[in-house]
């Protein structure tokens, strides 16, 4: 039973780490509705880290072109492709600093909030006001640029609150900035993979003074491949729902959602 409850956990955080819809939230709500909760943030770090698979399958492509830039920049290789990429290594950096600042001097706070359902709730619902609200958000053609990295930056860092989505608030941030959506929809997905290799080397002490037993890994396991599959395909459909402008209907679930959730919490669990 354990097992299928850590697989479905990894199906919802590959499916609402790149969807609009917050994965912290959903996985705080759903650890409650399935009594699921032994699994602490060891188990959230690697269901992120099937997420981060995912994320690296997906844009191989522009991680490879990422990881060559800076060796042909130095060389003198001034080609438009090749500084665009050299950049982006840049501006990955800028716009990871925040959340590096929030996870360090914050992080105990940060992990009592994932406890609360009514915090998820909260928070769902200005994650689905803002998907609402990026419907309407002229399409302009600003490039990303060091002052745009950090202002992006700065909503990844305050989306690692349970319930407010990640992608949601940095393509947002970006859209509201003037960069194209696709654009920043890519640079939020390739901008994740320093954030969970971060959370990922913070929780790592815990892992190693308490080591999970044979029964967990094997939980830890069935819900990191899960996770990976579903956030594979997470990406794709939202970047065709992107490329479309439909980002609201994620924010009517959000808001659907929360409400539910907020009228559970305050009418039936009292």
């Amino acid at each position: 039973m354990e097992l299928i409850k850590a697989i479905v956990l990894g199906l919802v955080q590959g499916l609402t780490e790149f969807l609009p819809v917050s994965s912290s939230g959903h996985l705080v709500i759903s650890s409650e509705l399935l009594n699921f909760h032994e699994q602490g943030v060891v188990f959230n770090v690697f269901l992120h880290l099937g997420t981060l698979l995912s994320v690296i399958i997906v844009f191989r492509e522009e991680l490879a072109a990422m990881v060559k830039a800076p060796f042909q920049f130095f060389a003198g290789d001034a080609e438009a492709e090749v500084r665009k990429y050299f950049f982006w290594d840049v501006y990955i950096i800028i716009a990871t600093l925040p959340a590096v600042v929030v996870g360090l001097f914050f992080k105990d706070s940060i992990e009592l909030l994932f406890s609360s359902t009514l915090v998820a709730y909260c928070m769902l619902t200005a994650t689905g006001l803002l998907m609402i609200v990026a419907r309407y958000l002229p399409e302009r053609q600003e490039s990303l640029n060091w002052w745009r990295s950090v202002l992006v930056g700065c909503a990844q860092a305050i989306a690692i609150l349970p319930g407010l989505s990640r992608s949601g608030s940095t393509i947002f941030a970006g859209m509201a900035l003037g960069v194209p959506r696709e654009t920043i929809a890519r640079f939020s997905f390739i901008m994740s993979i320093p954030a969970i290799l971060g959370a990922a080397v913070l929780q790592s002490g815990d892992l190693v003074q308490n080591p999970p037993t044979a029964d967990v890994w094997i939980n830890l396991g069935a819900g990191t491949f899960a996770s990976a599959l579903a956030g594979y395909f997470a990406i794709k459909l939202l970047l065709d729902i992107i490329r479309k402008n439909r980002l609201q209907w994620f924010g009517y679930y959000c808001v659907v959602l929360a409400g539910l959730g907020l009228c559970h919490h305050f009418f039936f669990t009292a």
